[in-house]
């Protein structure tokens, strides 16, 4: 089991290398600012615990009597309060109230230690119970990024594990309870990165499926017919989606609404947001690319239909069709006569 915990410490070590790196090369990023730094403190967190635990396997320091071990626990679950908040709530406002949150850190060094690891995960408890409340919230939007869902239930799975680690540590050993801490943090780190390597535009389609589930009709004197047949025109006549700098402002002002209509009017029509919508128009036009032009490479035939570069490409493809582009073609290209 310590060969295990190892491994996983390790793996949250890199992991966290190429989240942080990741957050800073995107700069079409849709989160907020707040978001984006709670993000990077729960990282931070996270691999203050991994080194805790990786130097207490090592030399045998005693974290649970460590002040910065504690402080760390007690920065976890608020940081990923506030970095969850801003996807799964629409129109976030902060407040001075907010910095309640931080309350704890000050005064966990001077809680006694058979209190303060436990006072952790139960205040852990109480965020995980809010974040159930928001996703069950989002649950008439489930149509729309069901197997996203199934990426955060295994998130929210391993946190319950977590807690539950926290509840019963009195009566494991210290070691038992490092290395099961240990491999836990390390799953999150892998269902962190499996789950953008699988869906890279996660926290847009969430946002938009928020902002969906909050928002009240913009559409009421809105010719929806209408509007739905030039937006039919503008994607299959004119092939908008290939433009690769096509956001949803360029688009509602192609189709004389608002954003706030435009992306309405998608969630309402195709249950998607715009970002999926646009998506699966790029990857409709490239499977019969695929097919259809067997000397274009694959790579040009993603930069044809608008993506900005192949891994974006290859990104869409496995999520909407399930396959890599080259497996697709070589599948439905017919034989040679």
């Amino acid at each position: 089991m310590q060969i295990a915990a190892l491994l996983s410490i390790g793996f949250s070590f890199g992991a966290a290398l190429l989240l942080v790196a990741g957050n800073l090369l995107q700069s079409r990023e849709s989160l907020f600012w707040p978001a984006r730094c709670a993000g990077f403190v729960l990282i931070a967190g996270l691999v203050t615990i991994q080194t805790a635990h990786l130097a207490w396997l090592t030399q045998a320091f005693d974290v649970l009597h460590a002040a910065a071990y504690w402080v760390a626990l007690y920065l976890v679950a608020p940081s990923f309060y506030f970095f969850s908040r801003h996807l799964l709530q629409a129109d976030v406002q902060y407040r001075w109230r907010d910095l309640l949150h931080a309350s704890p850190l000050p005064l966990c060094p001077l809680l006694p230690q058979p209190l303060a690891v436990p006072g952790a995960f139960l205040l852990g408890s109480a965020y995980l119970i809010w974040l159930a409340h928001a996703v069950y919230r989002l649950r008439a939007e489930r149509r729309r990024f069901r197997l996203e869902l199934v990426a955060l239930a295994t998130l929210f799975a391993i946190a319950l594990a977590v807690l539950v680690l926290g509840f019963i540590w009195p009566l494991l050993a210290t070691a038992d309870f490092i290395q099961a801490y240990s491999i836990l943090v390390g799953l999150a780190f892998f269902a962190v990165t499996l789950t953008l390597l699988r869906f890279p535009a996660i926290t847009a389609d969430v946002a938009e499926a928020v902002q969906a589930a909050y928002a009240e009709s913009t559409l009421k004197n809105v010719d929806k017919p209408k509007k739905l047949a030039e937006l039919e025109r503008l994607m299959r006549q004119d092939k908008l989606y290939r433009l690769d700098t096509l956001n949803l402002a360029l688009l509602a002002e192609q189709l004389t609404l608002s954003q706030h209509q435009l992306s309405e009017l998608i969630n309402t029509e195709f249950r998607q947001g715009f970002s999926r919508y646009i998506r699966e128009q790029r990857i409709e036009d490239a499977k019969q690319l695929l097919v259809t032009e067997p000397e274009a490479s694959v790579l040009s035939i993603g930069l044809t239909v608008g993506f900005s570069s192949q891994s974006n490409f290859y990104a869409a493809f496995r999520e909407i069709v399930g396959m890599a582009p080259g497996q697709y073609r070589k599948i439905h290209s017919p034989p040679p006569s």
